[in-house]
């Protein structure tokens, strides 16, 4: 399974009124391991960008003039994320900017291109419900350290949501291993067919159950105490 942790900066808040994407960060995950392989890139955007982006990202104009435009980084792009299933923390935002762009190219959108899109702030809202789920709450709430995150910065900030969606779906692993009748991670067991094949089934006839008291009251007397089967069903 390929899945592409992505994230984008932008000159403003919507695609819709002509804003640009500034910088493109992806990240691969295969079998939910890093790869080591990402993709970056700045991108010159062609028009001004806003202060109140500027205040989030620190990139200005004049750091992107000499830096390919869109157009130049298309190819590689979408041959990188070709396939993958996307990781995006508010997915609709950056959908909304990349479906924008292509469409200046006139190229299929971003469904047309990758496998699925999978919104990891719509997971976290589910997974912690009235809770902040920024990308720096979720590094706080599950141990990631963001200490050199003083701006967004599209690379860096996928990186940290790899670490923060591995985090998040880490019972995946024990869940997948368990379906395929492997061992459970927490408890150690086997897990797998339930009942086991090749079992024996245990008549609940009278005479069956007369038997199996009849062998508690010799494991009560010989041990000074109930059975463990009787403390359990008492606790229980």
């Amino acid at each position: 399974m390929r899945q592409i942790v992505l994230d984008t900066e932008t000159t403003g808040l919507s695609a819709s009124d002509g804003h640009r994407i500034i910088e493109i960060g992806c990240v691969e995950l295969i079998n939910r391991r890093l790869t080591g392989r990402n993709l970056h890139r700045f991108v010159n955007p062609e028009r001004d960008i806003d202060e109140g982006a500027i205040a989030v990202h620190g990139i200005t104009l004049d750091q992107l003039r000499d830096k390919p435009r869109f157009a130049d980084v298309a190819e590689e792009f979408i041959e990188f994320v070709s396939g993958a299933e996307l990781l995006i923390h508010n997915a609709p935002f950056d959908i909304g900017f990349l479906d924008a762009e292509m469409l200046r190219l006139k190229r299929p959108g971003m469904a047309a291109v990758v496998g699925a899109v999978t919104d990891t702030l719509a997971m976290a809202r589910e997974l912690h419900p009235g809770r902040r789920n920024s990308l720096d709450a979720l590094c706080d709430r599950y141990g990631i350290s963001n200490a050199h995150r003083t701006l967004h910065g599209a690379l860096l900030d996928a990186e940290l949501l790899a670490d923060v969606y591995l985090a998040m779906t880490r019972g995946q692993d024990s869940l997948e291993i368990a379906g395929q009748g492997g061992v459970d991670g927490g408890s150690g067991e086997m897990l797998g067919d339930w009942p086991p094949r090749g079992g024996v089934r245990l008549s609940d006839s009278p005479a069956a159950l007369a038997a199996h008291a009849a062998m508690l009251a010799d494991i009560a007397a010989e041990t000074g105490q109930p059975s463990l089967w009787e403390r359990e069903s008492i606790s229980g």
